[in-house]
């Protein structure tokens, strides 16, 4: 019998892609799994030598929702929300039988809900809230006019010309942790218009501490963006780095989105057991 550090057999997970973010997902409603922390997150994400992923969700019991989640980041830190993660845990909870096509869970950031149809799944963002649409920093001594949001999490997005020669993870660490965002920091998003009412994005995501190849609540934020600053009307389509598309749309005046959407793919990869040696 193969035991684990728990003096069990190795854990089912699941890995799962959304539109290129991937994920570590865990069935966790008989809490059993209340005992996963961020040094065990941290060593199962690290890619090469472990799973490897963007991030660890663990599905659990929730009295007032179809279920609740514990999202962590894959450097171990606790998220309030990931629309790309969101949409995952939606169709895992729906193709286990934890809840039905349409649900609600629980989040740090307040309730999600969510549909699926199959591989697309459409989730409802927390409201938006708007700290500033034209926020100037400087970084290197480089001016910047950013426009900061919370899509769930903090971002900010910068409007560029050449999306993709910018210096993303170079700036993007910067700005990151910016005095202006301590002490939690903030994700960072450049975009460039591929059309209309579509935008190509790319994210520095905080807590992966580099590029990621989607973000969905940060192309929530981009599409926000465009709409205030480049005339952009909803639906607004989003071309990820992983070179799916996602689509973000809304209701509500400028400033005032109410309720948004992100909607998109999503992949079962694989499923297995996690064994003592992926966090030895």
């Amino acid at each position: 019998m193969v035991m684990n550090k728990k003096g069990e057999k190795g854990f089912p997970f699941t890995k799962m892609s959304g539109s290129g973010n991937d994920f570590i997902l865990m069935d966790g409603m008989d809490g059993s799994l209340s005992w996963v922390d961020s040094t065990w997150v941290r060593e199962v994400c690290q890619r090469a030598l472990s799973v490897g992923a963007d991030g660890l969700i663990i599905l659990e019991s929730n009295e007032n929702h179809d279920f609740a989640w514990r999202f962590f980041n894959s450097d171990g830190s606790i998220g309030e929300m990931c629309g790309n993660g969101g949409r995952c845990a939606a169709r895992f909870a729906y193709e286990k039988g934890i809840a039905g096509h349409s649900m609600t869970f629980s989040t740090l950031a307040g309730p999600i809900h969510a549909e699926v149809h199959g591989r697309r799944v459409k989730v409802q963002l927390t409201r938006p809230r708007l700290f500033n649409p034209a926020l100037h920093i400087k970084v290197d001594g480089q001016d910047y006019t950013l426009f900061y949001i919370d899509t769930g999490v903090p971002h900010v997005v910068l409007k560029v010309s050449d999306i993709k020669n910018f210096p993303l993870v170079e700036v993007g660490r910067k700005i990151r942790f910016h005095e202006k965002f301590g002490p939690a920091g903030t994700n960072f998003n450049i975009v460039e218009a591929a059309g209309t009412d579509s935008l190509a994005v790319r994210t520095y995501e905080r807590g992966v501490e580099g590029e990621t190849l989607a973000c969905g609540t940060g192309s929530v934020a981009a599409a926000l963006m465009a709409s205030m600053k480049m005339g952009m009307t909803t639906p607004v389509s989003i071309q990820a780095s992983s070179g799916e598309t996602l689509t973000v749309s809304w209701e509500g005046e400028e400033g005032d989105w109410d309720p948004v959407y992100l909607e998109g793919e999503v992949r079962f990869i694989y499923e297995g057991l996690l064994l003592p040696e992926a966090a030895p």
